[in-house]
């Protein structure tokens, strides 16, 4: 047929056939017979009383854009109308069998079925193809239309979200006594459906009501097509859900960092704003609702989890940097601590045992009883109680040598065998008043010194300890955290 019109534009009238020529002239002859005394303006009906049926089917082409922001559904239809014209009838035989023609629709009666939800500004959408009008004055329209209808959003379990988007199609100014809607499927046809990347669509219904509106009391028949859409979530989940439990993954780390380091609280912060970023991303797509998406509930917890161990590690970090002047652990801290706590999270130090927190018995210098089978040696001091339990060993004195001793000086000589055959009771009288006396007075502040600076390192490195269980208590429990977390997000996937 497309070569015979080709032809017909082209090619002289001398080779054209002369049954094209007839038909040709028929069609322009039945064209003008129809429309001599025709109105495009009023309902096409041989009496006022009777209804004009309207068939109305959609084919759903493409999803051009789904804005959640505003709740717009753009979409891509083919709109087929089909109705009887009364006044656009003919008898074939009177123009040899011509059975259809097809001619611009603004030459036609059309019905006025328009998008109730349309959300369009400008209305301009559709495009103006032609009419088919067959002899039995059955007229089809066939119009392709890119229309913007309203849709309601619900984020609530964004990305892993299904959408109901209705689109209604009904006579904007005839009533059903007047007109009436018929759908010739039960749903949308989907068979030349061009599939989107970002939408899986399950399936468009489609639904006939009658319905009384405010101003009229006639019903208006409408036609509403539900379109059940379901997100793909590859996108989302490889971009927006998989980095944030990587950056939640490494707040709990910030426990297992020195505290001589500095940066654990710093690590801390770093994933704070990382995952302010990304919920800035998500909250740009998504509309300003009361409906928080379920990626930004995990967002939200995830957040305040990172900021609940922030807080947690400044706190441990001042226990760890407790000072000389802080107090003795408590011993209901020590009990709980240092004992259940540091079993459970396996922390020990060197020397200790697995199966206990008692340290190893160490080697304790000899005594002054010790030294010397059993007889007291004059250069070991006790330093008694205040001073502490381990012996003090004095410098050894010159050999003794028989001599006499003057006040601030001593002449040496050569030692006289005494009654006890040693090197006299002048000597040892003169060392033990002269040297020992002035020597105890330091010996004893140096050895309270000394206890003193023991006491203060046992007590602080008592509480370093606390600080090093507790940070492993709180990094195994974020850690439990983050992976339920996970598992939850996860699971609404699957």
């Amino acid at each position: 047929m497309n070569v015979w019109i080709f032809a017909a534009l082209f090619l002289p009238h001398t080779f054209l056939p002369a049954c094209l020529a007839a038909d040709g002239q028929l069609a322009y002859k039945l064209m003008k017979d129809l429309f001599s005394n025709y109105s495009s303006a009023l309902r096409p009906v041989q009496d006022t009383e009777d209804i004009i049926n309207v068939t109305l089917q959609i084919t759903l082409s493409q999803i051009i854009d789904m804005d959640e922001r505003n709740q717009i559904l753009t979409s891509y239809l083919w709109v087929r109308q089909v109705w009887v014209d009364a006044y656009l009838s003919w008898d074939q035989a009177e123009y040899d069998g011509l059975d259809t023609i097809r001619i611009p629709s603004s030459y036609v009666w059309r019905p006025d079925i328009v998008l109730y939800n349309n959300a369009d500004d400008q209305f301009s959408s559709s495009l103006e193809t032609n009419v088919v009008i067959r002899h039995d004055g059955q007229v089809t329209w066939d119009q392709p239309s890119i229309t913007k209808s309203s849709c309601r959003v619900d984020v609530s379990f964004f990305p892993f979200d299904s959408q109901q988007c209705h689109l209604t199609f009904g006579s904007w100014t005839h009533n059903g006594n007047q007109m009436d809607l018929f759908n010739t499927l039960d749903s949308a046809d989907l068979t030349d459906f061009v599939e989107n990347v970002e939408w899986e669509v399950l399936g468009m219904p489609a639904k006939k009501s009658m319905i009384l509106y405010g101003c009229c009391s006639d019903p208006y028949p409408d036609i509403t097509y539900t379109l059940h859409l379901k997100r793909r979530a590859s996108f989302y989940i490889f971009n927006l859900l998989i980095p944030c439990m990587l950056i939640s993954f490494l707040a709990p780390l910030s426990f297992y960092l020195p505290a001589e380091s500095g940066e654990k609280v710093s690590l801390g912060v770093t994933v704070l704003l990382a995952l302010t970023v990304f919920q800035l991303l998500v909250a740009e797509s998504m509309p300003p609702s009361e409906n928080v998406p379920l990626i930004g509930k995990y967002y939200i917890a995830t957040m305040t989890m990172i900021t609940m161990s922030t807080a947690v590690t400044i706190f441990v970090m001042n226990i760890h940097h407790c000072g000389p002047e802080a107090r003795p652990v408590p011993t209901w801290v020590r009990r709980l601590v240092l004992h259940y706590l540091a079993r459970i999270c396996f922390v020990y130090e060197k020397g200790e045992r697995c199966m206990g927190i008692q340290p190893e018995k160490a080697e304790t210098p000899p005594t002054a009883k010790e030294v010397g089978g059993g007889q007291k040696d004059t250069n070991h001091l006790d330093p008694g109680p205040e001073t502490g339990s381990e012996p003090l060993l004095l410098p050894s004195p010159p050999p003794r040598a028989a001599g006499c001793h003057r006040e601030g000086t001593a002449v040496w000589a050569e030692p006289e065998a005494g009654p006890k055959g040693e090197g006299g009771v002048i000597g040892d009288m003169g060392w033990g008043q002269g040297v020992s006396h002035l020597l105890l007075r330091q010996i004893e502040f140096i050895a309270k010194c000394y206890h003193d600076q023991r006491s203060t390192q046992q007590r602080t490195g008592e509480w370093r300890k606390v600080a090093k269980v507790m940070d492993s208590f709180f990094m195994w429990l974020f850690f439990i955290m983050v992976f339920l977390l996970s598992l939850l997000i996860i699971g609404k996937a699957i």
